[in-house]
């Protein structure tokens, strides 16, 4: 017997819930440190160039799939092709692989504010806290299971009951969160150097590995190429429109990457004393040295702990499109009800995500191609497949399919597509181009054959 496909109320339960998708740990964690490593305004303007033409182009597509088809990413591609059924399947490992390693490092947040909301501050500013927390073996554990059972519960509850009403809660939170903190931030003493830097674009700085880590940056934070946006458009009503609706998921993704540089990098600059070199301290950037500046700040206990709850919350509404897009999956393939479909994913979840962070304790010995087993599943993920999904992606809808079949879905109901000269440009010229140089990029960055 066929069941009724869940769906979104309206406009703004769709726009909040794939809005909550895209801002995650990618806007918050990687976003400010990839833009400090990479000369801060020219990152930011190459970032904001991209997403408003190569990240819509292919949001677009995948959006317009998804409500065509009505299914999920696995069997979306075979009703458009069926010689491209396999997409939809590799497009569907995406999330398998990210969903426990994401909850890993959920879980790390979790831990941080627990850490501040139980005053240990100053001893969450030591050097030795983090490495010493994540190459233990209990508390890794405990939190990555408090994390993931946090995002199994809420898409238990389905579409309209559990991720449209949370994402509807958390999205204005998150916003006016990371605009109070910014604002802080930027009139801290000093801290008007590192706005400059932020915001004022380099062009000295410029280099194509700059173009190439904005682009990596665009696929993590704005759920492309790993069957999401595939997913939340099969949920998408006939009258909502598809090209408005990507602008605002793109502006929100956007604004709040933008906003999380602007609370992180002049923070470092005011509390560095000015001393550019202590941007490159990677993905430890947030982990390592805002406890620090928290630990200066008269009340920083409560600024901490109210920042990783910020984080959390953004790093629960991704996890939780990354689980539901799983859940589906599982629930057209299988005709499974959901109950059973979550409780699945959730064994494999731990299965992967046991394997994730032991690889920075009892297995830390252990490495593939040179990395630890969470940045090994990121690399091959991110990296690899991802841009693999979005080029054959760009195929199909440029000379297979055709540009036409999906200008018609979003023209559904007589809505005018304003942007659909640039869409087909972008999809059947520009990114697959982007795509390739981002592919190869990686993979000869990660063998060392060049330094990304």
């Amino acid at each position: 017997m066929e069941q009724k496909r869940s769906g979104f109320t309206g406009k703004l339960g769709f726009v909040l819930a794939a809005a909550g998708s895209a801002v995650g740990l990618g806007n918050i964690w990687r976003f400010p440190y990839l833009a400090a490593k990479y000369g801060g305004g020219m990152f930011l303007l190459v970032y904001i160039i991209l997403a408003v033409t190569f990240g819509f182009a292919l949001m677009v597509a995948e959006i317009a799939i998804g409500r065509k088809t009505q299914l999920s990413a696995i069997s979306a591609f075979s009703k458009l092709n069926k010689k491209f059924s396999f997409l939809g399947y590799v497009a569907s490992i995406v999330p398998v692989i990210i969903l426990p390693y994401y909850s890993v490092i959920g879980g790390w947040v979790t831990k941080y504010l627990a850490a501040f909301c139980s005053g240990q501050t100053a001893q969450a500013a030591q050097d030795d806290y983090f490495g010493n927390f994540i190459s233990s073996t209990g508390e890794p554990i405990l939190y990555f299971a408090i994390f993931l059972g946090l995002t199994a519960l809420v898409v238990l509850f389905g579409v309209e009951k559990g991720i449209e009403k949370v994402s509807k809660f958390m999205m204005p939170v998150l916003v006016v969160l990371s605009v109070g903190i910014a604002i802080y931030s930027a009139c801290l003493p000093g801290a008007l150097d590192g706005v400059v830097y932020y915001i004022k674009p380099d062009f000295s700085k410029f280099s194509i590995t700059t173009v190439v880590a904005a682009m990596g940056q665009l696929f993590y934070s704005m759920s492309l190429a790993m069957g999401i946006m595939i997913t939340y458009g099969s949920y998408m009503k006939k009258d909502v429109s598809i090209e408005s609706s990507t602008r605002q998921i793109s502006l929100f993704d956007t604004g709040i990457a933008f906003f999380a540089g602007l609370m992180i990098i002049p923070a470092v600059f005011s509390f560095s004393g000015g001393d550019e070199s202590a941007l490159g301290q990677g993905p430890g950037l947030m982990f390592v040295t805002l406890p620090k500046v928290f630990n200066s700040m008269a009340g920083g206990n409560i600024i901490g702990a109210v920042f990783f709850l910020l984080v959390l919350l953004a790093a629960l509404t991704s996890s939780i499109s990354l689980m539901e897009t799983i859940v589906s999956i599982f629930i057209d393939k299988f005709k499974i009800k959901r109950i059973p479909a979550c409780l699945a994913v959730l064994a494999v979840s731990v299965a992967l995500g046991l394997v994730s962070t032991l690889g920075y304790g009892i297995w830390s010995e252990v490495k593939i191609i040179g990395m630890q087993f969470l940045d090994f599943f990121d690399f091959i993920s991110n990296s690899v497949i991802m841009p693999i999904v979005a080029l054959i992606t760009c195929i199909v809808v440029g000379y297979v399919i055709k540009p036409k079949a999906i200008i018609e879905e979003v023209e559904t109901g007589n809505v005018k597509f304003k942007a659909k000269k640039l869409f087909v440009v972008m999809i059947k010229y520009i990114a697959p181009i982007c795509i390739l140089v981002i592919l190869a990029s990686s993979v000869l960055g990660a063998f060392g054959v060049i330094s990304i």
